[in-house]
């Protein structure tokens, strides 16, 4: 049973990097911002503004953490998000867990590319973002974002394509016996 959990900051690659995966290792895929973002959508708020909201109703967040828990426990995924690597790792799930980092201003162009947007306006709309997430973490679960001791891996996307991370995953799972 093969678990894979890719994490990262937004624009980072992380969601390119995991549907190349899930082609290559033929494993569903499974993307927890979409909850996140669906969510926000029937609250009628922004990104922006649902995340402030999280930050006083922990119940939104232990939901999307219960979902993603089910996910791991259920095996045979490669599920993407912020939290995903620490709750495989807090709750004992047998995963490979992946962190894909980048300098922020790669990141900020990346999702100015995928989004469209203002470059001034989506850096800040990131920053606040991962303030609240920094904060949300914190504050309910004890977890520092910036602690990437209990990955498996950590890899720099902004001098390396997707295919190149890929392989280098690839590569350190065999090593790691995880394939």
């Amino acid at each position: 049973m093969t678990v894979i959990t890719i994490s990262g900051n937004p624009g980072s690659g992380k969601s390119t990097v995991a549907k190349l995966l899930e082609e290559k290792l033929n494993i569903k895929y499974i993307y927890s911002g979409m909850i996140f973002r669906e969510l926000a959508k029937e609250y009628k708020m922004s990104l922006e503004e649902f995340g402030k909201y999280c930050e006083e109703h922990k119940n939104i967040d232990v939901e999307l953490d219960n979902r993603q828990l089910e996910i791991l426990k259920n095996g045979n995924v490669i599920l993407e998000g912020r939290l995903a690597g620490w709750l495989a790792y807090k709750n004992k799930i047998p995963a490979f867990k992946v962190s894909i980092i980048a300098d922020l201003d790669i990141r900020v162009k990346r999702v100015v590319n995928r989004e469209k947007g203002d470059i001034k306006k989506r850096k800040k709309e990131i920053i606040e973002r991962e303030k609240s997430e920094s904060t949300r973490y914190k504050k309910y679960y004890n977890i520092d974002l910036k602690d990437n001791s209990i990955y498996d891996l950590v890899i720099d996307s902004g001098d390396k394509t997707p295919e190149e991370i890929v392989d280098v995953i690839l590569k350190k799972m065999k090593e790691k016996h995880f394939l």
